[in-house]
């Protein structure tokens, strides 16, 4: 079974000047449960605005997304977000941790939408990453790369069936990036949770036995 499907997508945007500029043209993209999937992206190549196509933080103008079963391009914007909520997980190169908040708050946080706050589970997955004897430190206390493990810990607060990651390690040096790299793909499998992965570094695309090129499945940017 097919966690993420992707048909004939199409996002345009309109540039100041008032041209109409298509910027994702994907015929199809198809991940099975459990795969683990890289796409090379380099700067122009789209893989943001797909990434969030994918998570439905952005509606697309044509085509169909079905995530974990649900045709997310048919539904309103709060259904985008329930579903989001409970089947996807996020990992950002810029880690987006609440400063306010220590490391376990954080990833509680990341269970509220999805209708529930397991504070258990959240120490659990910290202690997964590392971080058993960090779970109460804020991320100004934390090294770039255990924020980098919070992050990964919230990715999978909610247990989600796809874990997107734009350019996770592109914070960390490349130690710490391949570390990063083995503990994400290691949780996603232990979690049974898809992954696809978005980068322009060689040295992490290297890494996966499933590499794609987002420039060629992206017509608009072929």
């Amino acid at each position: 079974m097919a966690v993420l499907e992707i048909d004939r997508l199409v996002k345009r945007y309109a540039s100041p000047d008032g041209e109409v500029e298509t910027v994702i043209d994907i015929e199809r993209l198809e991940l099975g449960d459990g795969a683990q999937v890289a796409l090379r992206g380099t700067s122009g190549s789209g893989k943001t605005t797909l990434l969030n196509l994918i998570a439905g933080v952005l509606r697309a103008d044509e085509g169909r997304i079905v995530l974990a079963g649900h045709d997310i391009t048919a539904m309103s914007e709060s259904e985008r977000d329930h579903v989001r909520a409970r089947h996807l997980g996020y990992v950002f190169q810029t880690f987006n941790l609440l400063q306010g908040y220590s490391a376990v708050e954080n990833v509680v946080l990341g269970m509220v939408f999805g209708g529930r706050a397991d504070r258990g589970r959240a120490e659990g997955l910290l202690e997964a990453v590392g971080l058993k004897d960090r779970m109460n430190y804020r991320p100004r206390q934390l090294s770039v790369g255990q924020q980098q493990r919070v992050a990964v810990a919230r990715a999978l607060a909610n247990d989600p069936d796809l874990v997107l990651a734009d350019e996770p390690t592109g914070s960390l040096d490349p130690r710490h990036a391949q570390e990063a790299l083995d503990l994400v793909r290691k949780l996603c499998e232990e979690n049974d949770a898809a992954m696809l992965l978005v980068s322009h570094d060689d040295g992490i695309l290297e890494r996966f036995d499933d590499i794609r090129d987002l420039s060629e499945l992206n017509r608009a940017r072929a």
